[in-house]
């Protein structure tokens, strides 16, 4: 039974691989994020100049074979500084996702499995939160904790942790009348572990495409806080701090928004593409 359990979960993700890789747009979109990922993690070797190096005598140059991305107003090579950016960026959009869905996880199951007033308690905070737009609440959270990678997580994962509640709450409440979760009941499994190894598993797909597309919404929202100055401060080239940082130059050399502009796009619709093919690869109406 084990065995055929296992080979079952082998089949049903080597189909999910095979519909991922036959969507053209998700394949682009993963393309796209393996060379920003690489780009990252190999910034020491791919950069050919330091993020902080200053050279006065080349300010404001346009891109050139010297300088890929021309430099900014202190010299500081463009091309290095959107390579090291990436860094903070991706830290940025992972650490927001990953607390703001594991709280979310973590209380819509809660909320989910035992219902009831506990259910309703959770749920009502919940709205609460909600009803706060998530960019004043980030404003709010980063003014008054500071800026930083840690603050600024902390302050844009907190808008995410109602969606994935509600997500993982409504998977809970459709799995938990199933067949399999009523066999665990009846043999005395403890509550943690009928949601740990039965409920949580079978709601994870909804899950997985809603956090491949908070990546992007995180990107956009960690580069918005940058650029007002609550996220990531200078010399760290966070993506958002360089367009705040080229803005007063826009009129005269427009590349120093126009460049960190493109990159920040790029990566968001390489997360949108691949979570549209996500979504495509595990409906389960697409199943034969």
């Amino acid at each position: 039974m084990a065995k055929e359990k296992k080979d079952k979960k082998v089949g049903n993700g080597t189909l999910v691989l095979k519909r991922l890789i036959k969507n053209q747009n998700a394949v682009i979109g993963l393309v796209i994020l393996v060379i920003i990922i690489l780009m990252a993690v190999f910034a020491d070797v791919i950069a050919p100049y330091g993020y902080a190096e200053v050279n006065l005598p080349d300010r404001l140059q346009t891109p050139s074979a010297a300088h890929l991305f021309g430099t900014d107003e202190m010299g500081r090579d463009l091309f290095s500084r959107i390579i090291y950016g990436a860094r903070d960026t991706l830290k940025l959009s992972l650490g927001t996702v990953i607390f703001g869905t594991g709280v979310g996880i973590i209380l819509g199951s809660i909320a989910g499995y035992f219902g009831g007033w506990v259910d309703n308690l959770i749920m009502r905070i919940l709205d609460i939160i909600s009803a706060i737009p998530g960019i004043l609440m980030a404003i709010c959270i980063s003014a008054v904790l500071g800026s930083g990678l840690i603050p600024t997580i902390f302050a844009l994962g907190v808008g995410g942790i109602p969606g994935a509640a509600r997500i993982i709450r409504a998977q809970m409440i459709s799995v938990r009348e199933q067949e399999f979760v009523e066999a665990a009941t009846s043999i005395n499994a403890g509550k943690i572990r009928i949601i740990a190894k039965h409920v949580f598993p079978n709601s994870m797909s909804p899950l997985i495409v809603s956090a491949s597309m908070s990546l992007a919404n995180a990107i956009i929202a960690a580069s918005s806080l940058s650029f007002i100055g609550l996220g990531v401060q200078p010399p760290n080239p966070e993506w958002g701090a360089l367009l705040s940082a080229g803005r007063s130059q826009i009129r005269d050399y427009p590349h120093l928004v126009m460049i960190p502009g493109i990159v920040i796009m790029l990566t968001v619709l390489a997360f949108n593409m691949l979570g549209d093919g996500l979504r495509d690869a595990l409906d389960p109406k697409l199943k034969k």
